[in-house]
């Protein structure tokens, strides 16, 4: 069973900037794609920037341009640097990471942005 942990979230002003980890128990090349995913209270759950096995990436359009996402191989992390943060962004961020089988979730950190 693979663990995925989150961390480095908390609150910060808008305009600010965070970076988000997601540790993973196992090494993160068995995983076809990494995500990073964000949900408010009683919205759906968004994709918000993806970097697959072979390093492309994919971002939401409301992150474009202010968020990075990045796998470091030999720490087997998948981390998200997010500058501009705006209150829009407040939201719990999830780690996703998809193997040929299954998928596995992390528990979550919460980012509040204020203004």
């Amino acid at each position: 069973q693979v663990q995925l942990v989150e961390s480095g979230g908390g609150l910060v002003q808008a305009g600010g900037s965070l970076r988000l980890s997601c540790a993973a128990s196992e090494n993160i090349l068995r995983f076809d794609r990494m995500d990073w995913y964000r949900q408010a209270s009683g919205l759906q759950r968004e994709l918000v920037a993806e970097v697959t096995r072979d390093g492309r990436t994919y971002y939401a359009d409301s992150v474009k341009g202010r968020f990075t996402i990045s796998k470091d191989t030999a720490k087997n992390t998948v981390d998200l640097q997010m500058s501009s943060l705006k209150p829009e962004d407040t939201r719990i961020y999830y780690c996703y990471v998809h193997d040929a089988i299954t998928d596995y979730w992390g528990k979550g950190t919460l980012v509040t942005v204020f203004s």
